[in-house]
């Protein structure tokens, strides 16, 4: 119901946001992409697809059966894998990724947790290796506007304002803001 309601919400836009997304975070092929706050793993399987069979994907989530469900959609992806985890505490070594992309997940996190989060995102990375973070954007007037107030989603984006300045703050660096109209706002930095 979630990925119904979200390609309803996108206006059948929901595909070209998210691969504007990827092709901004820089994924290439064969490398190694951390997805923290996977969800249903739609950003999941669009990266999966920009880093073909010789990358590999990893998306964690701290819901098990949001994952349960990814992994059935997924299934036949073949170079995605899931687990249970939290973005202020990643299971995984330093210097592991290449790549690490996280969509609609800040806001979800209480507002002491989200610098730490991003550093986790940051220590997982190899140096070099890009972040991109994307949150909701207030799209303004206009039917959108109406549409955005109407679903709560106008208050998604007050709730995340400056992804600049959390990044910053966890020690990011090359910072680049970006919009993917009508709902995506993103920030790519690269680890120093």
């Amino acid at each position: 119901m979630y990925d119904f309601t979200v390609e309803l919400f996108f206006l059948g836009r929901r595909r070209p946001s998210y691969q504007a997304l990827v092709v901004a975070a820089g994924v290439r092929p064969g490398q190694r992409v951390l997805d923290v706050g996977c969800g249903t793993g739609y950003l999941s399987r669009l990266v999966a697809r920009s880093v073909g069979p010789h990358g590999v994907v990893l998306g964690i989530d701290p819901s098990a059966s949001m994952l349960h469900y990814t992994s059935q959609k997924t299934a036949s992806t073949g170079n995605c894998e899931f687990q249970v985890a939290a973005a202020e505490a990643l299971p995984f070594p330093g210097d592991h990724f290449d790549v690490v992309v996280s969509s609609l997940v800040l806001h979800h996190l209480p507002e002491g947790l989200r610098v730490r989060a991003l550093e986790e995102m940051r220590r997982v990375l190899r140096p070099s290796g890009a972040l991109l973070v994307a949150e909701a954007r207030n799209p303004g007037h206009g039917f959108s506007g109406v549409l955005a107030r109407a679903h709560g989603y106008d208050r998604m984006a007050q709730q995340v304002e400056r992804l600049d300045s959390l990044a910053a703050a966890a020690g990011f660096g090359d910072i680049r803001q970006g919009e993917v109209p009508p709902w995506l706002r993103y920030i790519v930095a690269v680890k120093a």
